[in-house]
């Protein structure tokens, strides 16, 4: 039973139930005042509260993905970092480890499809970052073996987990059923975190001096993608997507490169780079790259493309982002062109960003072609 597992969850919680009706039942009983009775109140009482802060933690973990396993949760975590070679010659993308899908006939990539766990180095930005792809059973299925396939860059917010994205969103399940249900095509998913220097927050920003995030993502990663992938390499055969400080990314990429991603997703994005403790300097007082990292500026003085397509997600009760989302509706200009998802109700979190998948994945899917 894994740590995120329902079982686990639904165990504790039934166990918390039962300590509660049964401290309730025998406390008439332990109300004597000798030594045995205040134990057994007391033994009870704690039980009671372990378990049902168990549950809220566990319920928590399994929203959030603070910690993927029970070796993770107790620092046991033994796998090793792997070495990545920048030399000539060497590949940027290297792949660790495969994994079936949680799916029918998941354990068969021509059934179920294959995530890989991959370390991409990057030629430009000299970053190296470990992620996860997605590739759907298509890809193995020997009358697709000379096809491409399109593409979509899936970014976490801040500081966020890759698995996050497997486990928390589901975005390679989604992809696969909804593909299985003919809403979107076949597509392979290229899912990691944006934070390339943790514990420091970049904001996707090219920092002078420091670590060169932009480029990384928005560059190095396609690159090394449709080399080792049967990938396209045109701004039609890739989109972006994310959440919160992944969704700002998601934008931003797709409105400063518009040759690379032809769509992006913002889900709960908000609209220019954060300043604070957890980024540090990002402009070293450039105040030309402050402005660029602001969306709305951006939208403003950036030449509309027109293979560009943005969607941007927020909701009537619960995100802070729904005026700046309107604003950033308003300023997108033809030939591109803006959708956007507003629900009525929905939070800054995993439960809401799982409601806005499926319809963001068939977004892109119908503005991507796979070659």
């Amino acid at each position: 039973m894994g740590l995120t597992s329902n079982t686990v969850l639904t165990l504790a919680v039934l166990l918390a139930v039962v300590l509660f009706v049964a401290t309730v039942l025998l406390w008439p009983r332990l109300a004597a005042r000798n030594w045995r009775s205040v134990l057994g109140r007391v033994g009870l009482l704690l039980a009671t509260q372990l378990l049902l802060f168990a549950s809220v933690g566990l319920a928590a973990n399994k929203s959030f993905l603070f910690y993927g396993s029970w070796t993770d949760l107790f620092g046991q975590e033994t796998e090793m970092g792997v070495v990545v070679d920048h030399s000539a010659g060497a590949r940027d993308l290297k792949v660790v480890d495969t994994q079936g899908m949680d799916v029918p006939g998941g354990s068969k990539p021509a059934v179920g499809g294959q995530i890989q766990k991959v370390v991409i180095a990057g030629e430009k930005s000299r970053i190296a970052s470990q992620a996860y792809v997605y590739l759907p059973p298509e890809y193995f299925r020997p009358q697709y073996a000379e096809k491409t396939f399109p593409a979509a860059l899936v970014l976490t917010g801040y500081p966020g987990t890759a698995e996050n994205l497997l486990k928390g969103l589901r975005y390679p399940r989604t992809a696969h059923t909804q593909a299985q249900a003919g809403r979107m095509q076949p597509m392979v998913l290229v899912m990691l975190r944006p934070t390339v220097a943790p514990p420091r927050d970049t904001e996707c920003v090219n920092v002078p001096g420091g670590p060169q995030t932009e480029t990384f993502l928005a560059g190095d990663i396609p690159k090394a993608v449709s080399e080792s992938y049967r990938v396209g390499t045109r701004a039609r055969n890739w989109g972006v997507i994310g959440n919160s400080t992944g969704g700002y990314c998601a934008l931003k990429f797709a409105i400063h490169h518009p040759g690379t991603f032809g769509a992006g997703a913002g889900l709960s994005a908000y609209y220019r780079a954060a300043e604070d403790s957890t980024t540090g300097d990002l402009f070293h007082g450039d105040n030309g790259e402050r402005k660029r990292a602001d969306l709305l500026w951006s939208l403003d003085h950036v030449k509309p493309s027109k293979t560009s397509s943005f969607l941007v997600t927020s909701s009537k009760e619960g995100e802070e982002n729904l005026k700046e989302t309107v604003k950033f509706i308003e300023k997108v200009r033809p030939p591109a062109r803006v959708s956007s998802i507003t629900l009525d109700s929905g939070g800054h979190n995993f439960g809401t960003w799982r409601r806005e998948i499926p319809a963001a994945m068939e977004w892109i899917s119908d503005r991507l072609r796979a070659s």
